[in-house]
This record gives structure tokens, C-alpha cells and sequence, in this order.
């Protein structure tokens, strides 16, 4: 247990009510601010990794690199929050991405090729791995919108990570799919 004093001490504060909110670089933006929009994607994304997370008791490996990707997004939220490109940040998104390329390609490895695209669904694990890499790619637009309007944030390899993670949630959906359902081109 931590003896550092609460970073969140209060969760209402009602400084929102009017549209705007505070970022950690310590300004006030509107609440459809491309960062603010990034933020709220990396927040769903992040959430539907925990509700994938919440049906792969039988699947350990996509578990385990679904929970470290949970922080890397943390990451990734912490450098748009503050606008800033840290090294130390940049160092672990750079490790995350190496990281999750090795797991997919571990994963893909057993995996027969493709016939044709696949439906998102077959099962429970399988469906909200793919909600959760819907909603990743989400995040990876509305990180290139926030790059392009707001600031540069290339150097921090935060698009990269975002595009290897949907291409890992694509690979673990198949691991966890007894049945995959593909397109029908009637």
C-alpha cells in the first residue's frame, strides 16, 4: 500500500458543467477539443480491453497482454493530457510496441490463413475482442485528428501502438473463436 497522499481526492467537482474541461498541462479546453475527443477514446478503449479482459478466464495469453496494454493506453492518455513528449514515456511505448508485436506474432503463428474477411462474433471472448478493436481504431483516428489540430504527438509512437494493438485484438478475436464466421459474398 502506498503512503503517497491521493492523487484524486474528489471525482465531482462541477468545473465541466459549462463545457470545458482541464487537462494536465493545466488549461481549459472544450470538451470536443481533439485532444479532450482522444482522451474519451483512449478512456472507451481502455474500458472495452477490461470488458474482453472480463471473458478470457480460458484464453491466458491474450489476458496477460491485454492487462499490460490497459497501462500502455494510460500512457499514451498521460502524454496527451500533459502535451508533452517525455522521454521515459516515449522509452515505454517503444517497449510496448515490441512488446505486442511479439505477442501477435506468437499468437498469429498458429493460426491457418484467412479464406475470406471475417464477421465480428462466434463467441462471447471473440465479440468483445473485436468491440474492443473497433473501438482502438476509433482512438487511432481520433489520434491522427488530435496530431494534425493540436499538437505533434508522432515522436511519442503513440499511433504505431494504437494500430499494432488493433491488429493484436484482430489476432487474439481468432484465438479465442471456435467458429469463425466469414463473410458470405452472395
Amino acid at each position: 500500500m502506498s503512503t503517497d497522499p491521493p492523487r484524486i481526492d474528489r471525482v465531482t467537482t462541477a468545473t465541466g458543467d459549462r463545457g470545458t474541461t482541464s487537462l494536465a498541462d493545466g488549461n481549459r479546453y472544450s470538451k470536443h477539443d481533439p485532444r479532450v475527443e482522444l482522451l474519451g477514446s483512449l478512456d472507451e478503449a481502455n474500458s472495452a480491453l477490461g470488458l474482453a479482459l472480463a471473458s478470457l478466464a480460458e484464453h491466458p495469453a491474450p489476458a496477460a497482454t491485454l492487462r499490460r496494454c490497459q497501462s500502455a493506453l494510460f500512457e499514451i492518455g498521460a502524454v496527451v493530457a500533459t502535451g508533452t513528449i517525455e522521454e521515459t514515456r516515449t522509452a515505454h511505448i517503444e517497449a510496448a510496441i515490441e512488446s505486442l508485436v511479439a505477442d501477435a506474432e506468437e499468437l498469429n503463428a498458429v493460426l491457418p490463413p484467412l479464406a475470406e474477411f471475417l464477421l465480428p462474433g462466434g463467441s462471447e471472448p471473440t465479440a468483445r475482442l473485436h468491440l474492443a478493436r473497433a473501438i482502438v481504431r476509433r482512438a487511432e483516428r481520433d489520434f491522427w485528428r488530435a496530431n494534425d489540430e493540436s499538437l505533434d504527438l508522432t515522436a511519442s509512437g503513440a499511433g504505431i501502438y494504437l494500430n499494432r494493438l488493433s491488429d493484436y485484438l484482430f489476432i487474439a478475436a481468432r484465438t479465442t473463436s471456435s467458429d469463425e464466421p466469414l463473410w458470405d459474398r452472395k
